[in-house]
């Protein structure tokens, strides 16, 4: 068997598992469309300094900020799985172990895209105004975060043995990296140290060129450096994930 349709497999089964959850799949958009819904209106008409709506700037951070919680959280699933020996049990199989973390990523980004799409839908009933190409090359770019993260993730539930300890060390993480983001208002109204700390965080690339698409601004620098930013970072996490997988103790 190889490598892809080992991943087509394990992706379909991850697929099915979801589909008949689908409790998991709204609620993991209710924190996302409350910030849309309670904290978007807040910002109409103020200066974001963007050139932009305000819309413009909060679905971009919004979206992100789902790939991050989103993203992050899933090896919980993997730790479950293990604890019941599912995962042992496929370990076990032909199929690789690189094929067991990319089809359970893939399946993470098409959700995690599901779920981004319905908001931008939402975002646009709310007053975001997108060109339609700046709108594809942000989801595109979340998506690509979105498996950075989860393959860390499922690399973190192979180095753990508890859903505490994971939750313990991915809340940790998280809280830092979204504060320092940007995500629901650019870091440029930052005091000039914050504006600096923020720089060393890969996610607020990825916001600021999520925001420059959604304005229209394909030619810019900032899309560019967010754009080559959150490919290595995607390719740095899928390579950390497939050690853990390879190295995972029985």
């Amino acid at each position: 068997m190889t490598l892809l349709t080992d991943t087509g497999i394990v992706f379909g089964r991850a697929l099915r598992a979801t589909l008949r959850s689908r409790t998991n799949v709204l609620f993991a958009m209710l924190q996302p469309l409350l910030f849309l819904a309670l904290f978007g209106p807040l910002l109409t008409g103020l200066d974001l300094g963007t050139g932009g709506s305000s819309w413009q700037v909060l679905v971009p951070g919004v979206l992100v900020q789902l790939a991050l919680l989103g993203g992050t959280f899933v090896g919980i699933g993997l730790l479950m799985d293990r604890n019941l020996g599912v995962f042992d049990r496929l370990r076990v199989t032909p199929v690789s172990p690189l094929a067991l973390l990319l089809g359970r990523t893939l399946r993470d980004v098409v959700q995690l895209l599901t779920q981004a799409l319905a908001l931008v839908l939402l975002g646009l009933a709310f007053g975001l105004r997108a060109p339609l190409a700046g709108v594809a090359i942000g989801l595109l770019l979340v998506g690509v975060l979105a498996a950075a993260l989860s393959a860390l993730s499922y690399g973190l539930a192979t180095l753990v043995r508890t859903v505490p300890e994971f939750a313990s060390v991915a809340n940790t993480a998280v809280m830092p990296l979204m504060l320092l983001s940007g995500l629901l208002l650019p870091m440029t109204l930052a005091p000039a140290w914050l504006d600096g700390a923020s720089r060393a965080v890969p996610f607020r690339y990825t916001v600021d060129a999520v925001r420059e698409a959604f304005l229209g601004h394909y030619a810019s620098g900032t899309l560019a450096v967010g754009a080559a930013v959150t490919v290595a970072l995607a390719a740095l996490c899928v390579l950390a994930g497939a050690r853990a997988f390879r190295r995972q103790p029985a």
